[in-house]
């Protein structure tokens, strides 16, 4: 049997206009919702900070992982640290300094990389392509590729566990919003790969179901000629990305969908304009995370919405708690200084929780919880 929401609308007591917008005086909004931001919520004004806890115990904590503190390589991606995984979705940060000597291919997803650092040569079945600092690069389940690295690449890998990546909708925004096909990149049958056609000895390392399999072959396996159809590798900078921006209302981080899952999201937050109405909020929002896991890897740039989070950090918001801004950053919740936002982020939302992994735990800030006491 389907089903519908309630969809009769009720207020009480002291509220704004409207949502993010003229707020009543001394107060603080917080959003609730159903299905992250996609579905049916109610705004409530307090007079204080539910993000104000003197102590914070149990499994749902707000936790923050610093991965520059990995100080190893590895030589393929199914060597990577595994920090956090569920059965949609498993988070890897991979590092590499050289470039691969085996064929790899995934038989249980399809992977999303987000080069955090670097710059490398994909070769792959389809062919040949750079990629570097910035890009994502969705490859399909199955596909076979190695990187060679003009120079050592931090690496962050998104498996779509037993499922596939597919673009999000953008209803009435049109198909040239956000992300115009136009800036999609994807590989050649070039000269570049023409020169790696051999008869030597090559190994593709496949993994399925965890377990690694090995396939030797008597030549180079990435031998196509040519090539069609409408599945393939897919790279996407995130310079290429025109974000939803609104001078009046704060929008939601799933305005910023670049990928969908199976059960997860794949957001990019880039720089943008500051909303201009004075009386707009001008940070992200207090709510509560109900129905989703939040992820954040943060790329470059100023964090304006947290304190003592660099590039490379990734946090983690389970479900079932309010957060928003650091203290610092609500003073500046409807004036900001500078006109457009700094930061360049990848957010994961999940709709099943994840669980952390035991690499994970080695590089955490274990602080990050007080992070939103205010120092008197």
């Amino acid at each position: 049997m389907n089903g519908k929401w309630f969809n009769f609308y009720k207020k009480q007591g002291k509220v704004a206009k409207q949502a993010h917008i003229g707020f009543p005086e001394g107060s603080y909004e917080r959003e609730m919702g159903k299905e992250g931001f996609f579905g049916p919520v109610t705004h409530f004004y307090h007079t204080k900070k539910h993000t104000g806890w003197t102590a914070f115990e149990g499994d749902i904590r707000p936790r923050a992982f610093d991965t520059n503190l990995f100080g190893s390589s590895q030589e393929t991606p199914w060597d990577a640290h595994v920090l956090l995984k569920n059965n949609s979705v498993k988070v890897r940060m991979w590092s590499i300094d050289s470039s691969m000597k085996n064929l790899v291919r995934n038989a249980d997803g399809d992977d999303l990389l987000f080069f955090h650092q670097g710059t490398a040569d994909l070769y792959c079945d389809y062919g040949h392509m750079v990629v570097k600092e910035g890009d994502y690069l969705m490859l399909p389940k199955g596909t076979m590729w190695r990187l060679e690295t003009t120079n050592p690449c931090e690496i962050l890998m998104i498996e779509s566990s037993n499922g596939h990546y597919k673009l999000p909708d953008k209803g009435l925004l049109g198909p040239n919003a956000i992300v115009d096909a136009a800036v999609y990149r994807t590989p050649e049958i070039n000269q570049g790969f023409k020169q790696q056609y051999s008869d030597d000895d090559w190994t593709v390392l496949v993994k399925r179901l965890q377990k690694i399999s090995t396939i030797n072959y008597p030549f180079n396996p990435l031998d196509a000629i040519g090539w069609q159809g409408d599945l393939m590798p897919v790279a996407l900078n995130w310079r290429d990305i025109s974000p939803v921006m609104s001078h009046r209302f704060h929008v939601p981080p799933s305005a910023h969908t670049t990928f969908l899952g199976n059960r997860f999201i794949v957001c990019t937050f880039v720089p943008r304009l500051f909303e201009t109405d004075p009386e707009s909020l001008k940070v992200p929002f207090y709510h509560n995370n109900d129905d989703f896991d939040e992820v954040l890897f943060y790329h470059s740039g100023n964090f304006f919405s947290r304190d003592n989070i660099h590039p490379g950090m990734i946090t983690l918001h389970p479900t079932g708690f309010t957060h928003g801004p650091h203290p610092k950053a609500m003073k500046n919740a409807f004036v900001q200084k500078n006109t457009m936002t700094e930061e360049v982020a990848v957010m994961i939302d999940t709709r099943d929780p994840l669980e952390v992994c035991e690499a994970a735990e080695q590089i955490e800030w274990p602080e990050y919880v007080n992070s939103w006491q205010e120092h008197k």
